[in-house]
């Protein structure tokens, strides 16, 4: 994850998954899990982020997702 002081409120997001995740398939489910799991999340409204799926988000549980999120969000 990237975070840059946003340039307007709110923040934007963006969701980024390489090759390394798999095929177009794989990486536009990754990218929305990621969706998804952050929309249960409260993003910080003054920061720009960018996301980078990894393989893990494609079998990792959601609420693992949702949990690493969080956390990423409180940095």
């Amino acid at each position: 994850m990237i975070l840059a002081p946003a340039l307007s409120e709110p923040g934007r997001v963006a969701f980024v998954a390489s090759r390394k995740v798999g095929g177009a398939v794989a990486r536009n489910r990754a990218k929305r899990r990621m969706r998804a799991a952050l929309a249960r999340v409260q993003p910080n409204p003054q920061v720009d982020a960018v996301y980078s799926a990894t393989p893990s988000v494609l079998t990792a549980p959601f609420s693992d997702l949702v949990r690493w999120l969080e956390e990423a969000n409180h940095v």
